[in-house]
């Protein structure tokens, strides 16, 4: 795989978010075939996060656009990955006890098992 630098990166970012506001779905999904093919998936998945996360402040209808028609099963689930085990760790961090105060289930999604004990997750 290709090694990285900021710079590389923020014009990955860039690019990406640039294709997706145009909403020609060819060139988005072009665009993320080639990073795969130079990067790790974990790397893919967090360049469309962040250019995710720059298209839902300036158009959130191309963000949901982008969504349901551009990026691939394989990158969402790895965003789906990445992000319940931050959750995870926040929780843990929090001092909640997994299997006790939370759990995961077959699907990955966390399920807070004392009500009481609700986690302030913007900490």
């Amino acid at each position: 795989m290709q090694e990285t630098t900021p710079l590389h990166l923020e014009t990955e970012i860039s690019r990406l978010t640039c294709a997706l506001a145009t909403r020609n779905a060819d060139i988005g999904k072009s665009i993320i075939v080639g990073l795969r093919c130079r990067l790790t998936l974990r790397d893919v998945a967090g360049i469309v996060v962040i250019s995710l996360e720059r298209l839902v402040w300036s158009d959130p209808v191309a963000f949901c656009w982008a969504v349901e028609q551009v990026i691939p099963g394989y990158v969402m689930r790895e965003i789906r990955r990445i992000t319940t085990m931050t959750l995870y760790q926040q929780l843990i961090h929090q001092g909640l006890t997994p299997g006790e105060d939370f759990s995961m289930d077959a699907k990955g999604l966390v399920l807070l098992g004392n009500q009481d004990a609700k986690p302030d997750l913007c900490a």
